[in-house]
């Protein structure tokens, strides 16, 4: 068959499609070596497409693009010619994971020019990405010296080709293809993660939805495909609405928040729509559901604002559901009879609710693929006290159910199929730690005292019902920090007065006398709402969020306020007011809460013994301010994760700048203590809430600036209590106040040395 540019080609009919996945299977099938399936793919595909080019880029394990195969181009370009990250139209390509078509690709202001290609006289350019649950693993390309745009139906034809070629490729049998698939799956591997929940695990994977891998695309009845899909649709939306008919997960509110956020999903008519349509190209019922969530994930990536991420859990759980169902294997139970004793639960992807479904006593560690430290499950995970290390990524093409696995959560290693030596190293290691922990729970209820005697009180953040407990638990003196937006992200919809009113009151009955800090609604940035209209923000964080979204949608604000009023009637309300700009937000908050406590009274209803209002200092603003804000408040609090991330000007969430500025450096320790020096001026109690309270050597750091109160983690109360214990915290408080005003940089190194020099337990 002719390849020139304007020669008659093969239309991507059904049966033309289905000639393609039968040629691709049989290459697949030969006893050749790997190099030289890829290079017959190329032919082929040059050859039905009528391209007088095809090549095929494999990613790198630094992210670059290496020309693995191709026909057209210079032999001798192959294993020669690399694109980095986001260079030139196949960069471009893969770092967004879409098609490029372009009818002139020499003209277009991402080409890039490789003269060893000989390329130069080719115009007309489509490439697409090769996907494997969402990772792009490289990009396949055709191109004809005749400038044209490329027609639908050849992306079609192309993409499809791309999707068998990623099934070819993660079976390993293309050495030096960066897929996952060179490292043997019988031998250890260590990838490097995230720490989300510090902590130590030894024990064994338990995938929390196994992969179904999908092994037949071809189809030779789309009606029967069809049929299927429907019938697999139908059991799934049944089995969702049973599920909520339950009386267990009906009286368990997060649960059946989250059953109701999948149901949404599941009766989305374009996702059914899409997968339809995969089917009528010649896919398998299995392998449309597997396309469809391919590209659906691939677009949701590539959205920066934070509500699509939180979709795509939902997306991965409703398509791995009907694969399991098309599939007939039932989804495994998570309950105490089916978890292993030393369950490491491992996940692409996992929600707050779904961590809470497993067995807790036999949970030892989590590793999330893509997951950050600010996320719901990393929260969950903290109070949980469980070991846990996100953005562990290609964690779920290299582990299998049963494998052994150690959840390093202090330096963010997870060691898969560990070695003997490594096994016991960390053996010991765990056995120390289990050692400290005794002392711990022992120190449970000895309170907070430095040698000197000054008392500092250790409070705990929570966000739902079942954190509360961990009061008792830690022995802390009570909830900093009660989340209350927690609620409302979990919830399919807005959660009414009355049944806000049941949450807070069962968090002040199960606190007893400790106090509870309520902060008000902090959505808006990275915390999104999906029943509640937002504008596109390009930078959410700094944007409609917390208090301002609260002052601008006040019946929002004030059914919150009117709850939380109910709720703690007959007891002490504290209220705190978060990202706090200008004073006069303080104000309007104040006259807002007035209202709704008059409301209160002329109704007869009963009420607070008494009201204080705080204030969180989060934004840098506020500390020119601090003057003016004292009098108007009752308490304060830092929000240390965001006053730094503002302070830093670094996303706290970016893994690329997160990590390069240091709390412990001069600049924002001069500015805690600012802090700490006006609510002295002014008698306002001050507390700290944040990451920076949850780590024993920082602090250390904030007790030598003056702060007497912190708010943490419930696994971190114990070392931070054993580190207090071993302080003498007025000795420490006048060396630090006179380093960091003639310090530069970071002062990280010289309280490390005061901590071994004084003997501090850090």
């Amino acid at each position: 068959m002719s390849r020139g540019g304007d020669s008659p080609r093969i239309t991507p009919s059904e049966p033309a499609l289905r000639i393609i996945l039968r040629r691709l299977r049989e290459i697949m099938a030969e006893p050749s070596d790997g190099q030289s399936r890829l290079d017959r793919i190329v032919r082929q595909i040059a050859g039905l497409m009528v391209a007088e080019v095809c090549s095929i880029y494999l990613k790198r394990q630094d992210g670059s693009l290496e020309l693995f195969a191709t026909e057209g181009l210079n032999p001798g370009a192959v294993h020669n010619t690399f694109m980095k990250r986001g260079e030139g139209l196949v960069g471009r390509c893969a770092e967004l994971a879409v098609p490029i078509n372009e009818p002139d690709a020499q003209n277009h202001p991402a080409f890039s020019y490789r003269p060893e290609t000989g390329e130069e006289i080719y115009h007309s350019f489509l490439a697409v990405p090769i996907l494997r649950g969402g990772d792009v693993l490289g990009v396949l390309t055709v191109q004809n010296k005749t400038p044209k745009e490329y027609s639908d139906e050849d992306v079609e034809v192309l993409q499809t080709t791309a999707m068998v070629l990623a099934e070819h490729l993660v079976s390993g049998a293309v050495p030096g293809a960066n897929t996952g698939a060179e490292y043997n799956r019988t031998l250890g591997h260590v990838i490097r993660g995230q720490p989300l929940s510090e902590g130590l695990a030894l024990g064994h994977v338990v995938l929390h939805e196994a992969r179904i891998v999908v092994t037949e695309l071809e189809s030779k009845d789309p009606d029967e495909e069809n049929r299927r899909l429907e019938a697999a649709v139908e059991e799934l939306k049944a089995s969702i609405d049973e599920m909520l008919e339950q009386g267990e997960l009906a009286a368990t509110g997060e649960h059946r928040d989250v059953l109701e956020a999948y149901r949404m999903f599941a009766h989305d008519r374009g996702w059914l729509r899409r997968m339809k349509e995969a089917i009528k190209r010649g896919m398998t019922a299995e392998a449309a559901v597997e396309r469809a969530q391919n590209d659906t994930r691939a677009r949701m990536l590539r959205q920066s604002d934070s509500y699509w991420r939180e979709r795509l859990r939902d997306l991965d759980e409703l398509s791995d559901r009907l694969l399991r169902i098309l599939s007939g294997r039932p989804r495994a139970h998570v309950g105490a009879a089916n978890l292993l004793h030393d369950t490491v639960l491992v996940a692409r992807t996992m929600g707050a609710a779904d961590l809470l479904d497993y067995d807790r006593s036999r949970l030892r560690g989590l590793v999330l693929e893509d997951s950050g430290g600010q996320s719901h499950v990393a929260i969950v995970a903290k109070a949980l006290g469980i070991a846990a290390v996100g953005n562990a990524r290609g964690i779920m093409e290299r582990v299998d159910q049963g494998n052994p696995i150690i959840v390093d959560a202090e330096s963010g290693e997870v060691h898969i199929r560990p070695s003997s030596e490594v096994i016991g190293a960390y053996g010991d290691k765990a056995r120390f730690q289990a050692r400290r922990h005794r002392k711990y729970r022992a120190l449970r209820d000895r309170p907070a005292l430095t040698k000197d005697g000054q008392r500092i009180e250790l409070h705990i953040n929570a966000g739902l019902l079942m954190d509360v407990p961990h009061l008792g638990e830690s022995g802390a003196d009570g909830i900093g920090l009660f989340r209350t937006e927690l609620q409302f992200m979990i919830s399919a919809t807005l959660p009414r007065l009355e049944r806000q009113i049941q949450m807070y009151r069962a968090v002040v009955a199960e606190a007893g006398q400790k106090p509870v800090v309520f902060r008000t609604l902090d959505v808006g940035g990275d915390k999104v709402l999906p029943y509640l209209r937002q504008p596109q923000e390009e930078n959410p964080a700094l944007g409609w969020r917390a208090i301002r979204l609260g002052l601008d949608r006040p019946g929002l604000l004030r059914t919150q306020v009117r709850a939380l009023l109910r709720a703690t009637s007959g007891v002490e309300l504290r209220l705190l007011l978060p990202m706090v700009t200008a004073v006069g937000e303080v104000d309007m908050a104040r006259a807002l809460i007035d209202r709704e406590l008059d409301l209160l009274q002329k109704r007869a209803m009963p009420g607070p013994t008494k009201v204080l209002l705080g204030v969180m200092i989060e934004v840098p603003s506020l500390l020119y301010e601090l003057d003016a804000l004292m009098p108007r408040i009752d308490f304060v609090s830092v929000g240390s994760n965001d006053l730094l991330q503002y302070f830093f000007a670094a996303d706290r969430n970016n893994t690329r700048v997160a990590a390069r500025y240091d709390a412990l450096s001069a600049a924002p320790l001069r500015a805690l203590a600012a802090i700490v020096d006006a609510a002295r001026q002014h008698g306002r109690p001050l507390s700290l809430c944040g990451e920076m309270a949850s780590r024993p050597l920082e602090a250390m750091a904030l007790i030598g600036l003056g702060y007497r109160s912190i708010s943490m983690a419930p696994a971190s109360v114990g070392p931070v209590k054993s580190m207090i214990l071993s302080l003498d915290a007025g000795e420490l408080q006048r060396w630090l106040r006179a380093t960091i005003h003639t310090a530069e940089g970071n002062v990280r190194p010289q309280l490390k040395r005061y901590a071994e020099e004084h003997g501090v337990e850090i």
